[in-house]
């Protein structure tokens, strides 16, 4: 077992994976500090939703190394299981049931006492108390995602993955679930997320991992990522670089050795964290 820092939630170095001869991810490393919310930002294909499935034991890397609530994907993957949660690019919300009925339902297969009580506590914490009784059909985008997440943190899972979280959202609609990111993070869970959305890692992100055809180019957090690049001058006004800018320049320049990248493992495993 890789021993990591007490602080590190989740620690990955040269995790490598490929499909046949595309290689999905090619020898990543990151470090998740306890309580704290990490990004890793790329374009489709980059290799997000790939890391995301190692890291909660949904598939094995080829090489590296990699724990999780300081447990070893490889060897302790039902420890790691126990300690984390896995939310996917789309709500897995019954829809015929009601907010309430949903969080009954996982708290139960959980084991968990006091359900009622629990999931009570959940849906005035999501601001969810008033639709609570509703069935999730009625539910907006926002408010199914917020569930979603609210039953993912039934068993107090101390590390939360979230695959693209607010993929398919409309701009209220994110700012929802950014905000109960937010909270999660505050009271102590590690959050590392997966996005496409340069402003959605800015908005929450304590350090962000730039990941582009299976590797990391850059890591660290908003203001060393602007580092990166010059302060931009517009006459007597000095305005540093925004997250798009670095993340443009970081792609394009690691782009320029010819291979694009692609993520074979997205759409290949239905029953992961794809759907």
């Amino acid at each position: 077992m890789t021993t990591i820092p007490s602080q590190a939630a989740v620690a990955a170095t040269g995790l490598r994976k490929s499909f046949g001869d595309q290689v999905a991810l090619d020898g990543i490393d990151l470090e998740v500090a306890e309580g704290t919310i990490f990004a890793l930002l790329g374009p489709n294909g980059a290799g997000k939703t790939t890391a995301v499935k190692i890291l909660s034991t949904l598939l094995k890397a080829d090489a590296g190394t990699a724990t999780v609530a300081g447990f070893d994907v490889a060897t302790q993957a039902a420890k790691v299981r126990e300690s984390i949660s896995l939310t996917g690019q789309f709500a897995a919300v019954d829809e015929i049931l009601s907010g309430r009925e949903n969080l009954l339902l996982v708290a139960r297969l959980r084991r968990v006492p006091d359900a009622g009580q629990l999931a009570d506590a959940l849906l005035a914490r999501f601001q969810l108390t008033e639709a609570a009784n509703r069935r999730v059909a009625t539910y907006s985008g926002g408010m199914r995602r917020r569930l979603d997440i609210a039953m993912s943190l039934i068993g107090n899972p101390p590390v939360i993955f979230l695959d693209e979280p607010t993929t398919g959202l409309d701009p209220q609609g994110r700012i929802e679930v950014w905000n109960s990111v937010k909270q999660l993070a505050g009271q102590g869970t590690t959050v590392l997320l997966t996005t496409q959305y340069l402003e959605e890692a800015e908005h929450l992100a304590d350090r962000i991992a730039i990941l582009d055809q299976g590797r990391i180019i850059a890591n660290g957090t908003l203001a060393e990522l602007q580092q990166l690049l010059p302060p931009a001058k517009v006459e007597y006004v000095e305005k540093q670089p925004s997250l798009e800018e670095v993340f443009l320049a970081i792609v394009g320049a690691a782009g320029k050795d010819g291979h694009a990248g692609n993520d074979p493992s997205i759409g290949t495993d239905k029953s992961g964290t794809d759907e």
